[in-house]
């Protein structure tokens, strides 16, 4: 059976379920306890599991990911929130340096299994310092695993995943869909594995692959396209490292046309990767320019009007798209 739940639901409903599962699991970081999660995502963990499991930390980004490393080490598997993905910044030397490195650096005698969960605020008018979208940056740290989900069912079966695996997870949350949307999502124990990417919709003429936030609007500019008798392949990224390039590649082989859209700016994005592994693999496939609709190389307006014209959404898709295939 299924019920309807928004992506905050779902994910609190992943983190309860894994807390039940393993008391190994705790939870940490900014407002997550007595207030429940800025965004209600660990509403109610406190009331069940107590304050030695879900625990309010003070404003210190490198302490709530330094203590998530050190729990990690010591056989906890420990969910620490980072309230905007922004303050990431401030737990690079204990993210990157560290808990990336540690089971490399110990022949595999360590493990550090550990879930940092931030969520990204683009198009919810919170400015430049607020909203900002960088999992490309973490392409660059072997060992860390990135995920980035885009429906309530999704962010359920990856966030278990998370929980589960060995190695340390960045789980990407866009704040943009916690609230606005639900979506059937199954009452049995289910998981979806990390590094495999997801066929969304099937078609023939044109793949686009597109991330987080993007992926619903690339699913409505394919509903609108197929009226114009476009067949449209939407791919979900999900996980951005390890990356799933062959669900792409195959994709493209098939389709031989390819879009790309995704919320990083355009240089040095999700997507430069992914069409540069296109391009090493599937060239000789293609009929056409890869196209790339990211944000534009500046930092996001405050401005709510200049903030819509900044981001990627269905109209773009749909004009790439058409140029592409006419």
């Amino acid at each position: 059976m299924a019920r309807e739940l928004s992506f905050a639901e779902a994910l609190n409903e992943a983190l309860r379920e894994e807390m039940r599962r393993d008391e190994r699991v705790i939870i940490f970081g900014e407002d997550v306890a007595v207030a429940g999660g800025v965004y209600k995502v660990t509403k109610g963990l406190l009331e069940e599991f107590g304050p030695n499991r879900v625990i309010d930390t003070p404003i210190s980004e490198a302490a709530i990911v330094g203590a998530a490393v050190g729990a990690a080490l010591m056989g906890l598997r420990p969910v620490a929130e980072i309230m905007y993905m922004d303050f990431l910044t401030i737990t690079t030397d204990q993210l990157v340096t560290h808990a990336a490195k540690l089971r490399f650096m110990s022949g595999g005698q360590l493990k550090v299994p550990l879930v940092v969960r931030t969520q990204y605020s683009l198009g919810r008018v919170h400015g430049s310092q607020h909203s900002q979208f960088y999992p490309a940056w973490f392409l660059q740290s072997p060992g860390l695993k990135v995920v980035l989900p885009a429906t309530p069912r999704d962010a359920k079966g990856l966030l278990k995943s998370a929980i589960r695996d060995d190695d340390p997870v960045l789980f990407v949350e866009c704040g943009l869909l916690y609230h606005r949307y639900k979506e059937h999502v199954p009452e049995e124990e289910y998981l979806i594995p990390l590094g495999k990417a997801d066929v969304k919709r099937r078609g023939d003429d044109i793949t686009v692959v597109a991330v987080s936030r993007v992926v619903r609007e690339a699913l409505e500019a394919a509903q609108r396209l197929e009226e114009r008798g476009i067949s449209v392949e939407v791919i979900d990224l999900m996980t951005a490292q390890p990356m799933d390039s062959e669900t792409i590649i195959s994709s493209v082989k098939k389709t031989n046309r390819l879009v790309i859209a995704e919320d990083s700016v355009k240089t040095g994005g999700l997507s430069a990767e992914i069409a540069a592994r296109v391009a090493e693999e599937a060239l000789e496939y293609l009929d056409a320019p890869i196209v790339r609709l990211n944000s534009p190389d500046m930092p996001v307006p405050f401005s709510a009007k200049l903030e819509l014209e900044y981001m990627v959404n269905a109209d773009k898709i749909v004009d790439a798209v058409s140029k592409l295939v006419g």
